[in-house]
């Protein structure tokens, strides 16, 4: 088992200045483990609403909850949304007898009825699958082919991973989408993600996925916003100034676990990766994945220019902007975008991610960096 101490630690913090923590993040990313470990040693804390036991015992949520001492936790708890309310009531009691972690699949219904409900009350815990600093670098091989969800990562073997990821992606376009609002056939559903899958590390291009499915543009919008509510897509938006240069305004598409990309691309090893064209931009989409969690930046972007400049990752920080390049390749060297995203954009510094192991200059702010320098967060990176 692989202890999550980290995010641990920050559930824990969480509850220093919010009566409730909201734990949101896709399915079978670990939310009930590490709910259950935070509940431990009183599991009759724990209320999980798919399970019609615990719903038969919250029939009188009131009646049974003001009861309760210690953590509670309550998860899938967008299914009962006359649940916030009630937690209000409970929340605001002093002294505080109890602390409630709620956890949901980060649907738009949940984040809506915990802000208006429990306004100034809630802390937002965000969470995914396995990160690098997790598992450690001598596995970033396996969680960059399988993705980060446990199951994946953890099984014996890669048949075992590729079967896992391809019924969670089955099950996801047939119960979990529909729930979030997404009318589309199964299939259909299968095509849009596949898709989406197709443009991975590129500018979204709603208009040709519109007319191959036959709906309109603004429901091809709307469903990838779901897709991003729910973790399983990232949508990197543009930096954009007003300075001359005509700069690109569309935002980029990644699927946010590699694991689930390479299955809805046909990609079963890390042979057969290699050799996809989608190699450099899987590449990109979990280094970029990695650096944003080490890092947690204030605000994250990519930029581009119609002239072909870009930057795959800007970040603000403390109200400094740094910039990272992601290069697959041995021995990367100075770019022109660089020089011009330097001059442009105001840049600190600029760090090339690339899987090597030696850490050298490019130029006075750019900067060659090994990936698993990425586990050390903005120090190791920029410093």
């Amino acid at each position: 088992m692989i202890k999550r101490a980290e995010l641990y630690k920050k559930v824990k913090s969480a509850f220093r200045y919010g009566r409730v923590v909201a734990l949101l993040g896709p399915r079978q990313c670990g939310k009930t483990t590490l709910a259950r470990q935070l509940a431990s040693p009183d599991p009759s804390h724990y209320f999980d609403l798919e399970n019609p036991v615990d719903v038969a015992k919250l029939a009188e949520p009131m009646n049974v909850l003001s009861r309760l001492k210690g953590m509670i936790v309550i998860d899938e708890i967008q299914r009962q949304p006359e649940l916030f309310p009630i937690l209000r009531v409970l929340a605001d009691r002093k002294p505080l007898p109890a602390r409630f972690l709620i956890l949901g699949s980060a649907s738009p219904e949940l984040i809506k009825h915990s802000s208006e409900s429990l306004a100034g009350r809630v802390a937002r815990v965000a969470m995914t699958g396995f990160n690098l600093s997790e598992v450690g670098l001598a596995a970033s091989g396996r969680l960059w082919l399988r993705g980060g969800f446990p199951r994946s990562f953890l099984s014996r073997t890669e048949r075992e991973s590729l079967d896992w990821r391809k019924d969670f992606i089955q099950s996801f376009v047939q119960k979990d989408l529909p729930e979030h609002g997404i009318a589309l056939p199964g299939i259909t559903l299968l095509r849009f993600w596949t898709m989406l899958a197709h443009y991975h590390g590129q500018l979204l291009n709603s208009s040709e996925i519109a007319r191959s499915l036959g709906i309109n543009e603004v429901t091809v919008k709307r469903y990838v916003d779901v897709l991003s509510g729910v973790f399983m897509v990232r949508q990197l938006q543009p930096w954009h100034e007003n300075i001359k240069k005509r700069q690109v305004k569309s935002p980029k598409i990644f699927i946010r676990d590699t694991g689930i990309l390479h299955s809805l691309l046909g990609i079963r090893t890390i042979n057969e990766l290699s050799a996809n064209p989608k190699y450099g931009a899987s590449w990109e989409g979990y280094v970029i994945e990695e650096a944003i969690h080490s890092i947690d930046p204030d605000e994250a972007y990519f930029w581009a220019t119609h002239n072909g400049a870009e930057i795959d990752l800007v970040l603000i920080k403390n109200g400094r902007m740094f910039g990272i390049e992601c290069k697959r390749s041995d021995a990367p060297g100075m770019t022109p975008s660089m020089k011009i995203a330097l001059k442009d954009l105001k840049l600190e510094r600029i760090a090339v991610i690339y899987p090597g192991t030696q850490r050298y200059a490019l130029d006075k702010r750019v900067t060659a960096v090994p990936f698993e320098a990425v586990c050390g967060g903005m120090k190791e990176i920029f410093g």
